[in-house]
């Protein structure tokens, strides 16, 4: 019941926001005790299905679309599938103090000026090539190697210097995500680095959390304002966690 709980918030979290997988990874490895390495792998059986879930909601509500992020999402694509691979290699606890001040820092940024967030009707941006590829490169290759966190910088990409509101950058990020989560769960699985029996029992709650957050993003008035809320709670919840101010 927990692990499905717990995949359900990350799910509905996830969806308007990003992080949810700081409550999936802690279940697994504070709760059941699983290695991080394992946790890691096993925390994208989650992901894929809720973000399935999620898109499809979004269709069915027609939101679904590209919007002209094809570019991004390649790049990304081609970053995640470096940093799984690395991630088998490479212990990513080294890199908890830099993400710790990289979130704080977030929180600071998002509280600033609220409105970036919730404009709903922004004239986009593109980026050109040489600062595009390299940019979503990186950004998908900390997906790939642990993920938990890359939702909130995405967003913070998209809306702050790409000028796309918050809940079609939230599709693009879940396209991307969807896209390379497939292929990792393939790496992860040759290495032997799924339980996936605790990774489909928190997939359900996880892809019924995006179901229901994408159908209620779809027709909520206002829903700029619920998701700028969403993304300022998950990154407050994200920092009190990682300075030890939450037992979970």
């Amino acid at each position: 019941m927990m692990a499905i709980t717990a995949g359900f918030a990350a799910g509905c979290i996830n969806t308007l926001s990003g992080n949810g997988s700081i409550l999936t990874l802690g279940f697994m490895t504070e709760v059941l005790g699983m290695p991080a390495q394992l946790a890691n792998g096993t925390n994208r059986l989650g992901l894929f299905t809720q973000g399935v879930a999620s898109l499809e909601a979004f269709r069915r509500n027609n939101r679904l679309g590209l919007y002209d992020s094809q570019g991004y999402i390649l790049s990304g694509i081609v970053g995640a599938l470096a940093g799984a691979l690395t991630s088998v290699f490479l212990d990513a606890g080294s890199f908890r103090q830099v993400y710790k001040m990289l979130m704080l820092g977030m929180l600071v940024l998002a509280l600033v000026r609220p409105e970036r967030w919730i404009r709903a009707n922004l004239e986009s941006r593109q980026l050109p090539r040489y600062i595009y590829i390299p940019l979503f490169v990186v950004l998908g290759f900390y997906g790939g190697f642990i993920q938990m966190g890359m939702g909130i910088f995405f967003l913070f990409i998209m809306v702050n210097i790409l000028k796309t509101p918050i809940v079609e950058a939230n599709i693009v990020k879940l396209i991307m995500v969807t896209s390379y989560t497939l292929l990792i769960i393939i790496i992860f699985h040759h290495y032997r680095m799924m339980d996936w029996r605790t990774g489909m029992i928190i997939a359900l709650g996880q892809g019924a959390g995006g179901w229901m957050m994408a159908h209620w993003a779809s027709r909520v008035p206002n829903v700029e304002k619920w998701g700028y809320v969403l993304f300022v709670a998950a990154i407050a919840l994200t920092v009190m966690k990682l300075f030890g101010w939450l037992a979970f």
